[in-house]
């Protein structure tokens, strides 16, 4: 069998980053990670290195700001939002409509969804490896997140709406499609909503 080159294996990005974030009562995305990066930058330089591309981050609330502290990795293609209020599913479809449509599949992350690069690669790589519909990521047997989709989805997921629960309703439709890709990473089942989950989590990231 030939290797698969060119658009076979490139494999989008959307990064979400535009709420506010209010069960936080800060920015998720400037809350300092590791290597001194904002989780926002640390997210984005994770997806670069996993070899994501494009990586469309989504920016609405205090859009400027995170402007200017997203600097690398090279090239970000970022998209405002201005109905970031309504719901997140309005930032996935956002993200979604600048994605190009000569790629094989896309991830779809948010910024309080800090995870390695590693991870990130791992995932990719399996997602190649059989192509299934959906593939997630998975520790000691439960479905963690980020969502890999195949682009045959990208009809389906440019279609979700907040009144019919967003990602969701397309992940449980494909439900029997959906491979999970088992990992070791100790935050492959983490969000980040509250300051107490930040800092659990940013302890075992630096542990």
């Amino acid at each position: 069998m030939s290797a698969m080159t060119g658009n076979e294996t490139r494999v989008a990005a959307v990064l979400l980053a535009a709420g506010e974030s209010t069960r936080m009562h800060e920015m998720k995305a400037l809350l300092p990670w590791i290597s001194g990066r904002s989780l926002l930058a640390h997210q984005a330089h994770a997806l670069a290195a996993a070899d994501y591309e494009p990586i469309v981050v989504v920016l609405g609330h205090l859009a400027e700001r995170l402007r200017q502290v997203l600097t690398g990795p090279e090239p970000l293609q970022i998209v405002e939002n201005p109905r970031y209020r309504e719901g997140r599913t309005t930032s996935i479809t956002a993200g979604l409509a600048a994605v190009p449509d000569d790629i094989s599949g896309v991830l779809i992350i948010s910024v309080d969804q800090p995870r390695s690069g590693a991870l990130l690669s791992r995932l990719r790589e399996a997602w190649l490896a059989s192509r299934p519909a959906i593939a997630v990521p998975s520790l000691d047997g439960n479905a963690g997140h980020p969502p890999l989709f195949d682009t045959a989805l990208l009809p389906e997921l440019r279609a979700i709406t907040e009144e019919g629960q967003g990602l969701r309703e397309v992940v449980s439709r494909h439900r029997a499609e959906r491979m999970l890709v088992p990992v070791d990473d100790p935050l492959t089942l983490t969000n980040l909503n509250t300051r107490e989950q930040y800092e659990a989590a940013l302890r075992l990231a630096q542990a």
